[in-house]
């Protein structure tokens, strides 16, 4: 009797520290609001699909809205006076850089571009910078790269400026930064095709519009760093600056931007990578040069051209990035360099020698490059690829081809979690969404992700939502495997993140549009290459993620558990894996949020969903289309956001104890 007595306190603790633990406390909760509220809303609206009763049909009036723009745009004011003189603005100002291009001659182009580099990041990259124009050259796309470069030079100085604008208005005031961000939010997980269409509705099919949409998807980057910089200024700094009796503008002038020059020029390399990913889908309403090329080369699947357009993008994307990158590590090092040639001597003499080789150039006429040095690479990379076709595509012995792997895919993975999303009852999958987000934040996460989920049903687009999310949620699976094995292997080998590096690098600075190149050719068209195409946009950054964070795990625990005879596998299993948790969530995170942009994009390979969609309402004109498409899309980052991102509560920290 006495141990009877004895051992009930006991059981009734470990109940009572069961209910106690928060995840439990939760899902418990939960399970109650669910118990009541299920029934009333099954008896209301019944399971099965979204419910057409809490469905807002938006096509009558985003209809009348673009027969308005349509008919109103040749002689209302706001077009001819304001949105006009705008677009005449930036036809003029592409012209003139165009025409200064030109007129440098290909000579002229690349030393200019390979003394900024020098200046600015030293000799490799000038010599990184030198090799790339020349190798645009070679490829035969030299005034094509000209007209990408004229397009980007006018769109990132609009960026910049309008971001550091709304930076500043962010950074001085915080009412202001709290509007701001929310904006910035939904601007940057809004997919680029939904930026497409009201542009291209305003301002018509043409360089304009292409412009405008590249600055509106590329601003939001500098905004924010110029905003956090501004905010992030040293107070001690600020303090003594403030005490000398200086004006809020010299405070600003002499403190606040220069302490946040290195997130001006964090932001400024984040605003170059972004227009450079809108180079190719731009193209789609009128944008000329590089991304032109490789839209109608992958429109006619061939290949070798859209490879042949393709690389000048990447070298742009990777020259750019290394400068604006040194740059901002120099400034961030403060380093000094005592050479003669810096300072104001270094950009005279930088300035004259572009010059002479512009004017040596013109009087050889060698301004246009040479087309004796022009090599074909279109038509050996096609027969390399109707080999592929022939051989690996389908029919190989034992493992199957490319196009086999991808059918089966399809069938065995990807339709089996759309069908069985659809058919779910539909407030089960409000259900699921508010368990996940609840435990990995807080009710307030939950509600966001629900309600945000929920909007999908309310646009109408219920049904091509889980076919999207069914897509995100399979590549997600298979990158996050690759990507944990991958950078689990790097963190523990030296030599292998060191091979990866420059890979990785190359792969993370790639515009989103040229992951579709090869996986056309390796797998043709449908869902399956749309995702393939995801991974290997997503995969740099996982594994990346994941590296860091487990070589960022306490050197004393690991050697407190080498000391206790933990093996290998041990020490990562039991240290470093639960160690680098935050991390291993965040290249989770990365990876729903690249993976989506892609996905959106796969749409124009047979990716279906809201992808296409949002194609066919640019195809089509069609505004009601393809802002509602892009509308879900944004619903779906939000939701998938909040359920892969914990939130820390207040007062609350994350950090294990020892």
């Amino acid at each position: 009797m006495a141990t009877a007595t004895a051992s009930t306190p006991v059981r009734d603790s470990g109940i009572g520290a069961l209910l106690r633990h928060r995840a439990v406390g939760k899902l418990v909760l939960l399970a109650v609001a669910a118990a009541i509220l299920i029934p009333i809303v099954n008896a209301k609206w019944a399971s099965g699909a979204w419910p057409g009763a809490l469905t807002v049909d938006l096509t009558e009036p985003l209809g009348r809205t673009t027969d308005w723009i349509i008919d109103n745009r040749d002689s209302h004011p706001l077009f001819v006076y304001v949105l006009g003189n705008i677009s005449n603005g930036i036809v003029l100002s592409i012209r003139g850089v165009y025409l200064v291009l030109l007129a440098a001659g290909w000579a002229g182009v690349t030393v200019g571009a390979a003394l900024v580099a020098w200046r600015v990041a030293g000799v490799r990259l000038a010599v990184l910078a030198a090799a790339s124009f020349g190798l645009c050259g070679l490829l035969g796309m030299w005034v094509p790269t000209m007209q990408t470069l004229s397009l980007m030079i006018v769109a990132v100085f609009v960026s910049v400026v309008l971001g550091m604008l709304l930076g500043l208005a962010g950074g001085l005031n915080d009412r202001v930064f709290r509007i701001l961000r929310p904006v910035l939010d939904t601007m940057q997980v809004l997919p680029a095709f939904s930026y497409l269409l009201p542009v291209a509705l305003v301002f018509g099919i043409g360089v304009p519009a292409a412009v405008i949409a590249t600055v509106v998807y590329a601003a939001p980057p500098m905004a924010r760093l110029t905003a956090l910089g501004l905010r992030g200024a040293d107070g001690g700094v600020m303090e003594a600056v403030t005490s000398l009796g200086t004006t809020a503008r010299q405070r600003l002038l002499s403190a606040r931007l220069p302490l946040a020059r290195k997130e001006l020029l964090l932001g400024l390399n984040q605003t170059i990578m972004m227009a450079l990913g809108m180079a190719v889908i731009a193209s789609m309403i009128g944008g000329a040069g590089l991304g032109d090329r490789v839209y109608q080369a992958l429109g006619s699947v061939d290949v070798g051209a859209a490879l042949a357009a393709g690389i000048p993008i990447v070298l742009l994307a990777v020259v750019l990035d290394r400068v604006t990158g040194a740059a901002g590590e120099r400034l961030g090092a403060n380093t000094q360099d005592d050479s003669p040639l810096r300072g104001g001597r270094g950009w005279s003499v930088a300035a004259a020698a572009t010059v002479v080789a512009a004017l040596a150039a013109r009087f050889a006429d060698r301004l246009e490059w040479p087309e004796s040095w022009i090599v074909n690479i279109a038509e050996p990379v096609n027969t390399a690829k109707e080999w592929m076709v022939d051989h690996i595509y389908t029919g190989v012995p034992v493992v199957g081809g490319t196009a086999d792997w991808a059918a089966r895919f399809t069938t065995w993975v990807l339709d089996p979690i759309r069908d069985g999303l659809q058919g779910l009852p539909w407030w089960s999958v409000l259900l699921v969404i508010a368990a996940l987000a609840w435990l990995i934040g807080t009710w307030q996460t939950a509600l966001t992700a629900v309600l945000a989920m929920a909007a999908t049903g309310v646009l109408g687009v219920w049904k091509p939502s889980l076919d999207t999310l069914a897509q995100v949620l399979a590549a997600v699976a298979v990158t996050v495997v690759l990507g944990f094995a991958i950078g689990v292997a790097a963190a523990r080998s030296p030599r292998l993140e060191k091979i990866l590096r420059p890979v990785l690098d190359v792969f993370q600075t790639m515009p989103q549009f040229v992951y579709l190149i090869p996986v056309v050719a390796l797998f043709g068209i449908g869902r399956a290459p749309a995702v393939a195409a995801a991974i290997v946009y997503a995969l740099p950054a996982v594994i990346r993620i994941t590296t860091q964070g487990l070589r960022q795990v306490d050197a004393a625990a690991m050697e407190s558990s080498h000391s206790l005879g933990a093996t290998s596998w041990q020490q990562l299993r039991q240290v470093q894996l639960p160690l680098a948790r935050p991390a291993l969530l965040l290249a989770v995170n990365q990876a729903v949020v690249l993976i989506l942009a892609v996905v959106v994009i796969g749409g124009l390979v047979g990716g279906g969903a809201l992808g296409y969609e949002a194609v066919f309402g640019l195809a089509q004109g069609d505004l009601a289309t393809g802002l509602v498409a892009g509308a879900a899309i944004v619903c779906l980052g939000l939701m998938l956001d909040r359920v892969t991102q914990p939130t820390v509560r207040r007062g609350h920290s994350t950090k294990k104890g020892a």
